[in-house]
């Protein structure tokens, strides 16, 4: 199938299952069970990983052992590998485990600010300036991640302009690539459209990435909206994993195996391979005796299943 001549020929997924997808998990999952999760995306062709988080156990003990996964893990050469940055001392283990990239983070309400990391927008901006000269100087590849930037659980709906102006912030730190998150899972097409088109105003649309919780069902809607007015990176979580313990309800990220299948429907290439994906999403539900997530995964684990019967 041909794509549209307004939707982008190659899309870059960005897969965050092993930090964004599990820090929420109670039971703690083993660090070999996140090695083998990161292996196995490599190996299936992700072009970039979230791999793992250098916040302090004492707030995400799910993140506990990310030196360990990063030292064990076996880096497949073109993948950037990710991890949470939430300070200098966090830097300094992401630079200690060879991290490709870090990610900041701030939001596009003031609300969600306070509640998540105590403080403004405006400060906790401020403190990733010290991390983003650092990473500068190391020549690490460095993404912001802007929560809430289309509703949030506190204050409700943010406007466009809120959004621009964390990203205005976000952009003189020397961010690489921005994500844009719909952390509670609440946004519609025309909402995503609406706060992309004030972005595009005045950056680049290739430095920008959606971030879309399902949470409402409007994730795979949100990203065909998106690619329409040129965005061409997105975030997924292998098998729906994921949700947001500062947004009570918010369920995971789509499912990776959910945006593929679109995705090759469409005609759109993403170097990934899209069976291997499926079967990955099989592997980590069963690891963490979870649900699988994604629509598409059960689908097609149901359909081999009934193969495997009549055969």
């Amino acid at each position: 199938m041909k794509t549209s001549s307004s939707l982008p020929k190659k899309v870059k997924i960005v897969e965050v299952g092993p930090r964004d997808g599990l820090q929420n998990e109670k039971e703690f999952v083993p660090i070999d069970v996140k090695v083998e999760l990161i292996n196995q995306l490599s190996n299936a062709g992700f072009p970039n990983i979230e791999a793992a988080s250098f916040v302090s156990p004492k707030w995400i003990p799910q993140m506990a052992g990310s030196d360990e996964v990063m030292a064990a893990i076996t880096r497949r050469p073109g993948t950037i590998y990710s991890v949470l940055t939430p300070n200098l001392r966090g830097y300094e283990g992401a630079l200690a485990a060879k991290a490709d990239e870090i990610v900041i983070f701030s939001a596009a309400s003031e609300a969600f600010a306070q509640k998540n990391i105590n403080c403004s927008i405006a400060e906790s901006v401020e403190r990733f300036i010290p991390v983003a000269k650092a990473a500068k100087q190391d020549g690490i590849r460095i993404r912001g991640s802007i929560s809430c930037s289309f509703g949030c659980p506190y204050q409700g709906t943010v406007e466009p302009a809120h959004v621009a102006e964390v990203v205005k912030r976000m952009m003189d730190l020397g961010c690489d690539e921005i994500d844009i998150a719909d952390t509670i899972g609440v946004a519609t097409p025309g909402q995503i459209q609406s706060v992309f088109e004030t972005i595009f105003a005045f950056a680049p649309s290739h430095q920008f990435s959606g971030h879309f919780h399902d949470t409402y069902g409007q994730s795979l809607a949100n990203i065909y909206a998106a690619m329409e007015i040129g965005v061409s990176i997105f975030h997924s979580s292998i098998a729906g994993l994921g949700g947001c313990p500062y947004a009570k309800g918010a369920t995971g990220n789509v499912a990776t195996e959910d945006v593929l299948y679109m995705l090759k429907g469409l005609g759109i290439e993403t170097g990934i391979n899209f069976d291997a994906a499926v079967k990955i999403g099989q592997y980590i539900t069963k690891a963490t005796s979870k649900n699988n997530a994604s629509r598409v995964g059960r689908a097609i684990t149901a359909k081999q299943l009934i193969g495997d019967q009549d055969a």
